[in-house]
């Protein structure tokens, strides 16, 4: 976890007092004035009372996945709509969108009785796409990813006169969003250490700050990013926007490569803190969220508790009120398998360990001795002509009772060679399916990680574009349910054609981690 924190004298305060002071004021007013309540609903802040239990603290769940789309997305939506003149609504709403964005502008243009076209990717879930038909809104679809469905929009927008309704980046957005803080402080009065955000644009933080920090400065505002996606983390260090040269894909809804320009005006100055998460950490705080109310929400809804988790860790905090924004409850059915598979993890309640045992009998029997009554939830293993055995395990454990330090240390000391893969993602999306894979024959061989738009084609374009040219020597697909698919590959390259193969990939344009040097791979694949 990195976090940045604004303080006086570092550069981010330095606009004079009462510019900063009359730009709360400003929202503020919008916030207190939107008409949000037409269409959206006074979501309630809901004990967490296994959690805050476990951790010390009361937590409080804003539960904007209750939502009439499932997502606080529709009260900026709406707020930016119900402004436009009457003509502009005649002439209708246009908006760029695989989300939450999409299915919020579909209602509230309906609800006013605006035509609402919607450009979304050609890869966005069918989920989604009926998501906002059903809401009454035009879908078209257009392009492979986010960046072409936004330039059609906007080309559509200029072609027929219909105005272009951002997701984020806009004052009456911003306020819209800002309407989940006046239902915070109004639904607790009491003390209140911090709120935590997710941020994927800004607008839900943006919003929030303002109105917190006008009226009760004293709380905390804490925004919470994927550690692969934190586009304010970076501006905030940076001291002005800047634009991320990838992002993840795991929290969808948060998958944002810049900052808004309105709403970093706001954070600069008044959000306190932002943390990032890893994806086993929302996973764990999916499952969190869960626990206490029955409800699933999506990877960027559990972005605030995962935020809770660590925050509450590094600080050693205990008696305070903390409250989690749940911002939206979007996800595709097929995304649980991969959760719930990650989410043990993220809560250190499993390791992944690979052990090196000699290749004779008897020796699984003593390494199984040797963990003791931990519990195996996972073992992989295939026989090698070697002298030496490569076994992948996953095992059971406890943060605080057991946690894997002491797991891997004890076995160490009783002679086993052991590697932790906890926090190897490689090993965690690929090697764990692909034990007994072994090709030492292959010779010079890349090991390459790749995320493929999960689309008809991506693979014969990818095998296409590389043209033949070196021999493929692995290759594993797993479907996660989401947008994009995770690909792990082999190619047999020369040392002399590295520079070739890297010049075809950037061509290609499909996001790669060259994974030759993972020590996963080394043992179990090389």
């Amino acid at each position: 976890m990195t976090t940045f924190t604004t303080r006086p004298g570092d550069g981010l305060s330095e606009q004079p007092l009462n510019e900063r002071e009359g730009l709360l004021k400003h929202y503020v007013r919008k916030i207190l004035a939107a008409p949000v309540y037409d269409v959206a609903i006074e979501t309630p802040l809901q004990p967490a009372r296994q959690l805050s239990e476990r951790l010390g603290n009361q937590v409080l769940l804003k539960r904007e996945d209750l939502q009439p789309v499932y997502s606080f997305k529709i009260r900026g939506a709406y707020n930016r709509v119900v402004q436009l003149s009457a003509e502009e609504r005649a002439r209708g709403v246009i908006a760029a969108s695989a989300g939450n964005h999409a299915q919020g502008l579909a209602l509230a243009a309906r609800e006013l009785g605006v035509q609402a076209t919607i450009v979304m990717p050609c890869t966005t879930p069918e989920l989604k796409v009926q998501g906002v038909r059903s809401r009454g809104g035009k879908v078209v679809l257009h392009g492979d990813a986010f960046p072409d469905a936004l330039a059609h929009a906007l080309h559509l927008a200029e072609e027929k006169g219909l105005t272009f309704v951002p997701p984020y980046d806009d004052p009456d957005v911003i306020a819209g969003q800002g309407t989940v803080a006046m239902e915070i402080l109004r639904q607790h009065g009491g003390p209140l250490h911090a709120i935590f955000v997710p941020v994927g644009g800004g607008s839900l933080i943006a919003g929030i700050a303002a109105y917190v920090k006008y009226l009760r400065p004293e709380v905390k505002v804490i925004g919470v990013e994927p550690e692969d996606s934190n586009c304010l983390q970076a501006a905030l260090a940076a001291g002005e926007r800047v634009v991320l040269s990838q992002v993840g894909l795991f929290a969808d809804g948060v998958a944002v490569a810049q900052i808004g320009a309105h709403n970093f005006e706001v954070c600069r100055h008044f959000v306190d803190e932002v943390l990032t998460v890893s994806t086993d950490e929302i996973c764990a705080a999916i499952k969190d969220i869960y626990d206490d109310t029955r409800s699933i929400t999506e990877p960027a809804g559990a972005l605030a508790v995962a935020g809770i988790k660590r925050y509450v860790e590094r600080e050693g905090l205990s008696g305070e009120h903390l409250v989690a924004i749940d911002s939206g409850a979007n996800i595709n059915f097929d995304r649980l398998r991969h959760v719930a598979e990650r989410a043990e993890l993220g809560e250190q309640r499993e390791a992944i360990i690979a052990v090196t045992l000699p290749e004779r009998p008897g020796a699984f029997r003593a390494f199984c001795q040797a963990l003791g009554r931990r519990q195996i939830t996972e073992f992989n293993y295939r026989y090698n002509s070697g002298s030496e055995a490569h076994i992948f395990v996953g095992v059971q454990t406890h943060p605080q009772n057991d946690p894997r330090a002491a797991l891997v240390e004890g076995l160490q000391v009783q002679g086993f060679p052991v590697l932790d893969l906890t926090d190897n993602e490689l090993a965690k999306l690929h090697v764990r399916h692909m034990v007994g894979g072994r090709a030492p024959q292959t010779g010079d061989e890349m090991l390459l990680r790749f995320e493929f738009p999960e689309r008809p084609g991506a693979l014969f374009n990818f095998l296409d574009k590389l043209g033949g040219r070196w021999n493929i020597t692995l290759f594993h697909y797993r479907n996660h349910g989401a947008a994009d698919g995770r690909v792990l590959a082999g190619l047999a390259v020369p040392v002399e054609e590295r520079g070739a193969v890297r010049e075809a990939l950037d061509a290609i344009g499909y996001p790669y981690w060259d994974e030759s040097d993972n020590p996963a791979c080394k043992l179990f694949l090389g």
